[in-house]
């Protein structure tokens, strides 16, 4: 083995050692991370200069040519400290507010719109289309007051099984002519309603005889869809506008200094949000609410900018500080709000829907929480 060899053997080895590099880094590396001129592996009467003294050597010159390390100026304490100026922080300025928007949501699906009433009953009628006959066979016993009962009805439908869809025969020659002319109220709620209704009608006796209109028992009809508190225009109660969203909105103050606004309170510092959300709902409403917070995470916020003095700036304590109030998303399940004795000077309060909560609110107040609202 020659002395270069042996070098780069050694080399290798002392790579091969070290704590920063690989085995493969040191097979291919050129430059070894520790000095080497304290180490000799071959002959000394070498004299031809050998792998490990050309590495030494350059590691020694270049360790002699490193620049000095740079001297930072240091600054006293005193002129650092003199320097700063004062500042009024953001919590000087602020105060943290938690509100709770109390919703009850809708107990009735809404009205259909025309279109939509057009398109199920055009629906009703190509599945009438489609679908295989009727045979009463198989659901009434034959001469029985039921299968009699079936018979006269489905007489005065002109032979149309389907109760819905009006006077239409899906098996006639113009079954093709499903669709509704214009202003008619075939397939509308009320219409449907009303055949229904009808069609419960029992009109034919046990002992197969047909019943006069007078000796029927009325069907019991379903409870209409704007109730007393819709008619009377009360909103304080809850059972209004059942196929829309309520929110209770509060009155804070009298007179012309009064404002419409979501149940709020100050964050102290032993609360979180939706602590201080439940409190202040008791404190302001009462305890005869069976409420649930949906979550921890506000949905809504609204920030007013702090009012300073005249001539001053936003570095000098405020003469009025600002608020930013985060809202929490609520809902009421049983009971009734009441204001008596409540800690936060609130006169009145509302069950409003979305829209007429915009002409309660102040605009910027109602901009900062409208997204949150439903249509519905």
């Amino acid at each position: 083995m020659t002395a270069a060899s042996r070098g780069g053997s050694a080399v290798s080895a002392l790579l091969r050692n070290s704590r920063r590099a690989c085995p493969r880094c040191a097979r291919t590396t050129t430059h070894p991370s520790v000095p080497l001129g304290a180490r000799r592996h071959y002959a000394d009467a070498a004299s031809i200069p050998t792998t490990s003294a050309l590495i030494a050597a350059s590691l020694e010159s270049n360790l002699s040519s490193a620049p000095p390390p740079m001297q930072h100026p240091v600054t006293s304490t005193e002129t650092t400290t003199t320097e700063e100026s004062p500042s009024i922080t953001a919590a000087t300025r602020y105060k943290i507010k938690s509100g709770l928007i109390l919703t009850r949501p809708p107990l009735l699906t809404r009205e259909p719109t025309a279109f939509e009433a057009a398109f199920y009953l055009y629906q009703k009628r190509l599945n009438e289309r489609l679908a295989v006959p009727f045979r009463r066979e198989f659901y009434f016993r034959t001469d029985t007051a039921a299968d009699l009962d079936w018979r006269l009805k489905l007489r005065e439908r002109h032979g149309v099984p389907a109760k819905d869809i009006g006077r239409y025969n899906p098996r006639g020659r113009v079954a093709w002519n499903d669709e509704v002319l214009v202003g008619s109220e075939t397939g509308m709620t009320g219409d449907i309603a009303e055949s229904l209704l009808a069609d419960a009608e029992v009109r034919i006796s046990e002992d197969g005889e047909e019943i006069v209109d007078d000796e029927r028992v009325p069907v019991e009809r379903p409870m209409p869809r704007r109730t007393e508190a819709d008619e009377k225009g009360d909103v304080r109660r809850l059972d209004r506008a059942l196929d829309q969203t309520l929110y209770l909105v509060v009155k804070k103050g009298e007179g012309e200094a009064a404002t419409w606004q979501f149940p709020a309170g100050d964050v102290p510092t032993q609360e979180v949000l939706h602590e201080t959300a439940a409190r202040v709902l008791v404190e302001s409403a009462g305890v005869n609410m069976n409420t649930w917070i949906v979550g921890r995470v506000p949905v809504a916020h609204y920030v007013t900018e702090p009012v300073f003095a005249e001539g001053e700036d936003a570095t000098t304590a405020p003469k009025r500080r600002g608020e930013k109030i985060f809202f929490l998303k609520g809902r009421i399940m049983a009971g009734q709000a009441d204001l008596t004795g409540n800690k936060h000077g609130l006169t009145d309060y509302q069950w409003l829907t979305k829209d007429e909560i915009k002409r309660v609110l102040p605009w910027d107040y109602y901009r900062s929480v409208r997204n949150m609202m439903t249509g519905r």
